[in-house]
């Protein structure tokens, strides 16, 4: 989309019901669409069917160190060569409002293969309070899409990557939540090929509820001739 130009949302009642409701939604710029959607909604209801994953058990947020804390320390070592001071100097510059602390942060000097898997705290930085649940979610939603794409990417990191993409974001949110506190973000991606991957997401909160679950299914274009070591 283009951040200068005011998006047009059409906005189609797909179905409301008296328990469940659908809407489907097209968001437009320059006459063309941008962005499709489809939300369900349900009324609180009840019931005895009731079961979650376990939440795996990490290190809290407060013995762990920020993104970029780690990236500063990363910086420090005199052997990390001049264009990855550079790349790591914009990741540092970027203005992104959220807080995320690895809790296995991975190597940037090995491009050994890795497990597809990856554990982070995150919140949105500020405060939001006890406000309507629908602006946790949105901000929630905005949680999620950060860096849960490059999941796919860790078994594969001697590829230098072209282009990435998001095709497509699914959410469900189970339990009310604060998109302000920390929850802990568990990633996994069970499938990569044909240039594209897919991811599935969990969003802990800190007392061991499954908030929200997301997937994601990317788009990757890569250069066929792998890396060189990065020092």
């Amino acid at each position: 989309g283009d951040p200068k130009v005011p998006v047009l949302y059409k906005v189609e009642r797909t179905r409301t019901g008296k328990s469940f409701s659908v809407r489907s939604v097209k968001a437009i710029q320059h006459g063309k669409p941008i962005f499709t959607c489809q939300a369900s909604f349900q009324l609180s209801q009840g019931s005895p069917v009731q079961h979650q994953f376990t939440m795996p058990a990490v290190p809290p947020p407060e013995e762990l160190l920020t993104q970029e804390e780690l990236i500063q320390k990363f910086l420090q070592n005199p052997n990390l060569a001049e264009k990855y001071k550079k790349h790591l100097n914009k990741i540092q510059a970027e203005d992104v409002p959220i807080d995320i602390k690895p809790v296995n942060p991975p190597d940037i000097f090995c491009l050994e293969p890795q497990e597809p898997k990856q554990l982070l705290w995150v919140r949105a930085r500020g405060y939001i309070g006890e406000t309507d649940m629908k602006v946790h979610c949105c901000v929630a939603a905005y949680i999620s899409d950060y860096a849960f794409l490059g999941t796919a990417l860790l078994q594969h990191r001697q590829y230098h990557i072209k282009f990435m993409a998001s095709l497509d974001h699914s959410m469900w949110f189970h339990a009310p939540f604060r998109a302000d506190h920390w929850m802990l973000y568990e990633c996994e991606s069970p499938w990569a090929g044909g240039c594209r991957g897919l991811v599935q997401g969990r969003l802990w909160r800190r007392d061991g509820v499954l908030a929200v679950t997301c997937a994601q299914e990317g788009v990757f274009r890569v250069e066929q001739t792998p890396n060189q070591s990065k020092l």
